[in-house]
């Protein structure tokens, strides 16, 4: 495996202050030019003027903490393994980016819905969709983790049409395969400090695979970005903002014009708890993303092929196939005819 070189640090991404939208045409004008080339050039940015509260933040970690101190038998008893679709409590070193354990554990969420089981000759995706695993003893997760995926649903349109109309694309272009069924993804992650091999690997260097990604961090640090030079740059954490990336459909989209990064996550030292909750903005499984149309399009570079990580049409397909890789043992209980042979 080729080895990436660490750099200590880095000039802050850029800060971008989505409130400006509202704030005449020159604000507008300006936050699109900073918005465009944060998309175009670096394909992470920090997001403030969200208009998300600190109290609603507040009630969201407030939550997330209290479910990491209940006793690890509480935790387990939403084990994502009893979960056909890969939702609820994953233990430290079960999921793994890469093929190499990532050390942290995690709820994972989804929209609440019916399960549908995918019938005769229906996609297998349609596994993903169903109900999520709750703590009995904290009714206030469940009320904070919902509101949370419906807040940023709604920050991340908004953003998603800004971004568009920042290069000049109709800003509505992608809103009919959001809407009521989207499939949005929240995570609350807690790095308990380094694994016991001292790799180091919170999260493992990899690229989203939806739209975009919103991303709550706490002031411990952490969150690595792969840069122009190359190498893999710090991101400090800047109180109330959130750290946004661009996912590989808007890449593909683009055709390379707007840019997925690499990122990943080096585990806190010692035994220094980390925290976070990123949320995936990502469409309906059934959407079909179709390429942007927009004026700079001739000066789009093309995406780079990646034979061991094919991207599909249907977005269901790319999603299934990184939760099969994500979660084997999942992947193994429930879905053992869709993995491919050794």
């Amino acid at each position: 495996m080729t080895h990436i070189a660490t750099a200590p640090s880095y000039d802050q991404l850029p800060l971008i202050d989505l409130s400006a939208a509202d704030r005449g045409p020159q604000a507008r004008a300006l936050l699109h030019a900073q918005l465009h080339s944060a998309a175009h050039d670096v394909g992470f940015f920090q997001l403030v003027g969200h208009g998300v509260s600190t109290e609603e933040t507040e009630r969201l970690v407030g939550a997330m903490r209290a479910f990491f101190r209940l006793p690890e038998a509480d935790r387990l008893a939403l084990d994502n393994v009893n979960s056909p679709h890969f939702r609820g409590y994953t233990r430290t070193g079960d999921e793994r980016t890469g093929g190499r354990q990532d050390w942290r554990d995690q709820l994972d969420i989804g929209a609440e819905r019916p399960a549908r089981v995918p019938g005769p000759g229906e996609p297998s995706y349609w596994w993903l969709q169903g109900p999520n695993q709750w703590p009995g003893g904290l009714p206030e997760l469940r009320e904070a983790a919902l509101a949370w995926i419906d807040r940023l649903s709604g920050v991340a349109q908004r953003l998603l049409r800004e971004l568009l109309a920042s290069i000049g694309a109709e800003p509505g272009f992608y809103d009919a395969v959001f809407g009521e069924h989207a499939h949005p993804h929240l995570k609350l992650v807690r790095y308990p400090g380094s694994a016991g091999d001292g790799a180091g690997q919170g999260v493992g260097a990899h690229k989203d695979y939806g739209f975009l990604t919103l991303l709550l961090q706490d002031q411990v640090g952490g969150l690595q970005v792969q840069r122009e030079d190359g190498l893999f740059h710090d991101v400090p954490p800047v109180e109330g903002a959130f750290v946004v990336n661009l996912g590989e459909l808007l890449e593909v989209a683009t055709n390379g014009y707007l840019v997925a990064t690499n990122h990943r996550v080096v585990s806190p030292r010692d035994a220094v708890e980390r925290f976070s909750v990123p949320f995936f903005y990502n469409p309906r499984l059934d959407a079909r993303v179709e390429p942007l149309v927009f004026p700079y399009a001739a000066a789009a570079p093309g995406v780079t092929d990646d034979p061991g990580n094919p991207l599909f049409a249907e977005y269901g397909f790319n999603e299934l196939k990184g939760k099969l890789r994500a979660h084997p043992l999942v992947a193994e209980r429930h879905h053992a005819g869709l993995l491919s042979p050794a």
